[in-house]
């Protein structure tokens, strides 16, 4: 009784961290870890509590509520036995007394830094979600390969919550190392025999937490993949786990593709040569297994030259007429001017995507655009290539910086002689984070236009606006607000259609309207979100081809941005060899139309009366049917038909097939 009265006595004479410390001490040389694995998992529930909470509507609508919790928690046992595992298999070597003050710092200041790093990404995670609708992702770490950009964007447009984030993630930090202070004070060595002896069984411990399965393959998010809403199932996950895979994926894209199913090359060509505008062809090359002979709809003496406006985030969210807001007028006033697509939709949701679609009808995979890709910088198809090989000029003008997305070095690789960006305006009259405004881009691209035509020389250029991105900055006084705050989306995209109208005036009334075809597409929506699998909602975008002798047209079918690169060289009077594998419009106005869809890890392929398959890693397909008129998609019991499977995994898995081959280019002279 004395005994137990002294020791409770004792304990009420510690200090916080030291009661806290008694709690964990038992393990001996493990407590260190025991600690940190304990923290994580705390910190972890706690985390997905709160986002939990934030998002409970979401939530709450899905099956895997409340069990997200027990899935969560696995997720985090997994990533507790991940930063776990190094200090684990060190002890044998340091865990004996003559290496005792080593293991005591070595063990004290890893579990700083993972403590650091694992709060810094969920303290990221509400912003990260606020913008992407999911956790931390792969696009995390691009982004961080373009710092100034990155800089710009948070001050600007988050400057409070980055610096409340920072004070969050230091006082916490400083908390943990308050209660790990005990363990740096311990003078007496711990068993060695003892914590031998345990090894084993906590080696394998760990190896259970982190393995979470007795399948053949490891826990991945795919098992974590449990309801139609992408962001509940990345709320499963924790952020650092989540961008870990994303970095051990990176490593892995040639095959990225392979867990949505498999299927030889000899049987994806024949799905994708089944197309109604490529059942006729003659495919001749090995190499270049795509590659056929384009007859153009339209002959022409001399071919037109050819204007892309690939239009920042302008998605058809922006556009009254397809279902949106008000504020594109200029660009609802040109529709009836040219060919006007009604069910246009985006490959992706990054401009990389959209480029990689527009510029070289490439089909969406799971892995990154082709535009960062190794071995996509030369020798990889684009339109500057094609039309540089018939006597054009080509190039690319844009406002900001063009190595960003690693644009220049796959233009300049690619076809493209000419790169205009941020560094060469003289004077611009705005600039933001993102670069100068779309109205220096546009008056920069008319005084281009007008000496390339005064000289005689057919052209091409890729021109990219940037004035609608994050933090959404424009100058003053051009346009009456839609919103009452500045700095908005719908304010910035009512200004870039603003400089959009500006430009198409000042090209209607020059000499070089006559002879040029113009392409406006928007590269994805702004925001991809909402409450399912793939928002194909959130994938329509505005297109309008005008210029030359264009007539007026609206292009009902559904269609796809790998669809416009054949229906632009068909328009223009091109007669060409290439290895488009997307529909000629103007030759093929009635076929079936499809679109093309690559959402994270997800792959849609919907037809033209919007039936819908996807494609999951390592998971049954889904079928489904999606609306317009509610913009939602219903998800049927029954699995989709298989030719739909065939035909949706042939288009997922031919890419990276044509990449890893290198088998999308145009053959040497």
């Amino acid at each position: 009784m004395k005994s137990a009265e002294m020791t409770s006595k004792l304990f009420r004479n510690c200090s916080l961290p030291e009661r806290v410390y008694r709690w964990f001490n038992w393990a001996g040389a493990y407590t260190p870890i025991l600690m940190l694995m304990c923290t994580i998992l705390l910190v972890g529930g706690l985390s997905r509590a709160l986002l939990v909470l934030w998002q409970f509507d979401r939530v709450a609508a899905t099956p895997v509520w409340p069990d997200i919790f027990l899935h969560g928690l696995r997720v985090d046992l997994i990533m507790a036995g991940l930063v776990a595992a190094p200090m684990v298999l060190l002890l044998p070597l340091l865990g004996h007394r003559y290496c005792w003050a080593i293991w005591k710092r070595l063990t004290a200041l890893w579990a700083l830094v993972v403590v650091f790093s694992f709060l810094f990404m969920e303290v990221s995670t509400p912003t990260f979600i606020a913008e992407y609708d999911t956790r931390p992702n792969r696009l995390f770490i691009e982004y961080l390969n373009y710092p100034r950009e990155v800089l710009g964007m948070l001050w600007e447009g988050y400057l409070p919550t980055v610096l409340t984030g920072i004070l969050v993630v230091v006082v916490l930090t400083l908390l943990f190392a308050y209660f790990m202070r005990p363990w740096l004070q311990e003078t007496r060595p711990r068993s060695y025999r003892k914590a031998i002896v345990l090894w084993p069984v906590v080696v394998l411990a760990v190896f259970i937490s982190v393995r979470s399965t007795t399948g053949h393959r490891p826990a991945n998010p795919a098992m974590f993949a449990l309801t139609s809403d992408a962001l509940v199932n990345s709320m499963i996950l924790n952020s650092t786990w989540s961008v870990a895979f994303a970095i051990y994926n990176l490593r892995h894209e040639a095959d990225a593709s392979d867990s949505y199913g498999s299927m030889a090359m000899p049987a994806v060509l024949d799905e994708i040569r089944k197309e109604p505008w490529l059942s006729d062809v003659v495919f001749r090359s090995e190499q270049f297994p795509t590659l056929h002979q384009q007859t153009p709809a339209r002959n022409r003496a001399r071919p037109l030259n050819l204007v892309i406006i690939l239009e920042e985030s302008l998605g058809a969210t922006f556009v009254e007429s397809l279902g949106g807001r008000p504020v594109t007028p200029q660009l609802e006033s040109l529709k009836d001017s040219g060919w006007w697509f009604e069910n246009l939709y985006a490959t992706g949701t990054r401009s990389v995507r959209g480029i990689e679609a527009v510029v070289s009808g490439f089909l969406p995979s799971p892995a990154r655009s082709v535009v960062k890709l190794s071995l996509s910088q030369t020798d990889f198809f684009t339109l500057g290539e094609l039309l540089k090989k018939k006597g054009y000029d080509t190039g690319f003008i844009y406002g900001g910086e063009a190595h960003f997305d690693n644009m220049r070095s796959f233009f300049t690789g690619n076809g493209f002689d000419t790169i205009v960006d941020q560094q060469d305006y003289q004077d611009p009259r705005f600039t933001g984070s993102w670069g100068v405004s779309d109205e220096d881009l546009f008056e920069k691209t008319h005084e281009d236009l007008k000496q390339l035509h005064a000289s005689g020389e057919p052209f091409f250029r890729l021109v990219f606006s940037s004035s609608n991105h994050t933090p959404f900055e424009f100058p003053d006084g051009r346009i009456a607000p839609y919103d009452q705050e500045k700095n908005t989306v719908n304010n910035a995209v009512k200004y870039a259609d603003y400089a959009l109208g500006k430009f198409i005036e000042s090209a209607q009334n020059s000499d070089y309207w006559k002879d040029t075809l113009f392409m406006i597409v928007a590269d994805h929506d702004a925001r991809v979100w909402g409450s399912e699998l793939v928002p194909i909602k959130n994938f329509q975008i505005p297109g309008l081809i005008l210029g030359a002798d264009i007539e007026s047209r609206r292009i009902r079918t559904v269609a796809s941005q790998i669809d416009l690169a054949p229906t632009l060289l068909s328009l223009m009077g091109v007669a060409a060899e290439h290895p488009l594998v997307g529909r000629d419009l103007a030759t093929f106005p009635d076929a079936p139309g499809r679109a093309i869809m690559q959402f994270n890890d997800y792959y849609a392929w919907m037809d033209n009366v919007f039936n819908v398959t996807v494609l999951r890693p390592d998971q049954a397909p889904l079928s489904g049917v999606y609306s317009k008129e509610t913009g939602q998609t219903k998800y049927l019991k029954q699995a989709p038909q298989e030719a739909q499977v065939r035909k949706a995994l042939a288009h997922a898995l031919l890419p990276l097939k044509l990449y890893t081959n290198r088998s999308y280019g145009l053959p040497g002279e």
